[in-house]
């Protein structure tokens, strides 16, 4: 089939299937669970797994597409043109998925992708501690192997959707004796179990999507060992790597549609002059900040095409997440400054639904440059990593 035939198929099905409440619906990553706990999501997501869409990249055998990177890049740009959502998000397809293509054993591959590929279960990332952040190897979480099981204690916190997860994987202390890197094992466990006690945590904006996870004798199955004993801190850095590569970042668009979304609330609040924003400052600001996408968005597409020859993501991810988290923070703070005093609304009738939802945009969305690992983190990692800079 040549790629032509491949894109009008692909344009046919997707219109054909993909449900209108799952189009041109834009939504922050704390609302994902209530978006794609729908009944169309479900329908979506199920219509996608059968095509092996939801991962098209992963191999048949897991319940991918296996398309070549040509046939990928069509499929994405069809969803785009009907503005069609993502069939699933989360952990599960952006983290632990690739991460177990790399590392996991046969059977975690055979156990876990598949149900990953048809959204069956979710996952939630186990790493931060209360005294380890952004010095991730001190963490203490002890996990003690007893017969055929890690016996759990300790805590992580930060766990993005621990309380909808079905699944933790986390890195845990495995040779306390052993240096700091050294030592560490990366554990899959199930969230569900009496060891395991979740606590949804408020932040500023009022929505709850970190928690705090206590283990108390908590469970995890050998067999779930992804890695070698005391060396998953490999294993957690390539997943971080995989995280920073999916790192948030303006949806990908056209110059003329990013434009239109800033230039139409300036003209709303700052006034329109012959078809210009009155502001020649503010006009300015806009033009710089959708050029600051475009450069982003060119820079992932050309790691994209490195990957195409199998090399997984490098350090490079580290810019996604420094450059990415930056600009998603400043789009945002940006939108809330077009629209003036009306823009840092918290509640009230003399705010709309969306000078409301600004306000609370402008807060969440600064957590982006400290998930993940923090700005100051990535600068380290680029400087040492990408351009070989000394101690």
């Amino acid at each position: 089939m040549t790629l032509q035939s491949f894109r009008q198929q692909t344009r046919d099905w997707l219109l054909e299937n993909c449900p209108q409440s799952m189009r041109n619906r834009a939504f922050h990553f704390e609302d994902a669970h209530a978006v794609y706990s729908t009944e169309d999501a479900r329908l979506w997501r199920q219509r996608m797994a059968e095509k092996g869409w939801t991962a098209p990249l992963w191999p048949e055998e897991y319940g991918g597409a296996a398309l070549t990177r040509d046939r990928y890049r069509v499929l994405q740009e069809e969803m785009m043109s009907i503005k069609a959502l993502p069939p699933a998000t989360g952990m599960g397809l952006a983290m632990i998925g690739p991460t177990l293509l790399e590392f996991g054993t046969a059977q975690q591959k055979r156990e876990h992708l598949p149900k990953i590929v048809s959204g069956e279960v979710s996952w939630c990332q186990g790493y931060s501690e209360p005294g380890s952040g952004s010095d991730l190897a001190s963490l203490q979480t002890r996990a003690v192997l007893e017969g055929d099981q890690f016996v759990i204690n300790g805590q992580k916190i930060w766990t993005s959707g621990a309380q909808h997860a079905d699944w933790m994987f986390a890195l845990v202390r495995t040779d306390p004796e052993a240096a700091k890197h050294d030592g560490i094992s990366f554990i899959l466990l199930k969230m569900d179990q009496p060891g395991v006690t979740v606590k949804p945590i408020q932040l500023i904006s009022g929505s709850s999507p970190f928690c705090e996870t206590f283990f108390d004798n908590a469970i995890a199955q050998r067999n779930n060992l992804v890695g070698e004993m005391n060396k998953g801190w490999t294993v957690g850095k390539r997943l971080l790597q995989y995280e920073r590569s999916s790192a948030p970042a303006p949806r990908s668009k056209t110059k003329s549609t990013a434009l239109n979304a800033y230039a139409q609330l300036g003209k709303q609040y700052w006034g329109d002059v012959r078809g210009k924003i009155a502001d020649t400052e503010t006009r300015e600001k806009i033009t710089q900040q959708v050029m600051q996408e475009k450069a982003l968005q060119y820079t992932i597409q050309r790691v994209a095409a490195e990957t195409e020859s199998g090399k997984a993501p490098g350090f490079t991810t580290s810019i996604f997440k420094y450059v990415g988290s930056t600009i998603m923070k400043e789009g945002a703070s940006l939108k809330s400054a077009l629209r003036g005093s009306d823009g840092i609304g918290w509640a009230g009738d003399a705010f709309t639904d969306q000078e409301l939802e600004s306000t609370r945009g402008w807060l969440r969305d600064r957590a982006a440059t400290i998930y993940g690992g923090t700005n100051e983190v990535q600068l380290n990692i680029i400087s040492k990593r990408v351009l070989g800079l000394p101690d």
